[in-house]
């Protein structure tokens, strides 16, 4: 395989101490019988681990429905295809004389897999430290709270906005129990949707707190919903 590996670390922001890791793992099945088909299979699932791990620590009031939809966002040969670009892997492929006429180094499919591939090589060489690094390197900016402007908002504008988005009445908030003294209360509301049967309570320290996690279950139920 003739790169130049100074380059490739460089972008990569990783030096490979056994580097026959990532020459296996730039190496396509159409070049050979040993190939990273693999290190893509190890790759995804570390992948799919510590960009579950970051959604959930940037997003702790978001339901499982909410997270899995993030991670599937970030998580897709779409994506991976455009960082494989950014980082110039098709530059460093090993592929079969049939895939390089083709253009296989173009391709999104085998772009995709080699960066999972080249994350597991990263893991086999230096552990689960070293792959969560690379992996919030190679992703960057998209792996922050402001790549996802929809869970910035509250979860009251979130099901407004729901709702007018189907033409449908707004939710109707009421205030059901109060208790406590004065300088220590917990309310309970009420919150109700023409979509739900039952309305769901919320509980909070405040009637706006209260009202936020009712509306969050409400969303929880429509989201969830097949």
């Amino acid at each position: 395989m003739s790169f130049n590996l100074d380059s490739l670390h460089k972008k990569l922001n990783y030096q490979f101490k056994n580097l026959s890791l990532i020459k296996l793992a730039l190496t396509h099945r159409s070049a050979g019988k040993i190939h990273n088909e693999r290190f893509e299979f190890l790759g995804d699932a570390i992948l799919g681990l510590i960009v579950a791990e970051e959604l959930f620590k940037l997003f702790p009031d978001a339901t499982e429905g909410e997270l899995s939809r993030m991670r599937a966002s970030l998580v897709n040969r779409k994506v991976l295809a455009e960082i494989a670009v950014e980082l110039d892997l098709g530059h460093y492929l090993q592929l079969g004389a049939g895939e390089r006429k083709s253009g296989g180094k173009h391709r999104a499919s085998i772009l995709s897999d080699a960066v999972e591939a080249v994350i597991a090589a990263v893991y086999l060489d230096s552990g689960l430290m070293a792959s969560n690094l690379l992996i919030k390197g190679i992703f960057k900016d998209r792996l922050q709270a402001d790549a996802f402007p929809d869970q910035q908002k509250d979860n009251k504008t979130r099901l407004q906005e729901y709702l007018q988005a189907r033409g449908l009445p707004l939710p109707k908030y009421t205030v059901s129990e109060i208790a406590g003294q004065a300088h220590d209360q917990s309310f309970k509301v009420d919150c109700a949707v023409v979509l739900m049967d039952e309305v769901q309570t919320g509980e909070g320290k405040s009637k706006r707190l209260a009202e936020q996690d009712a509306a969050k279950r409400i969303l929880t139920q429509l989201e969830n919903e097949p």
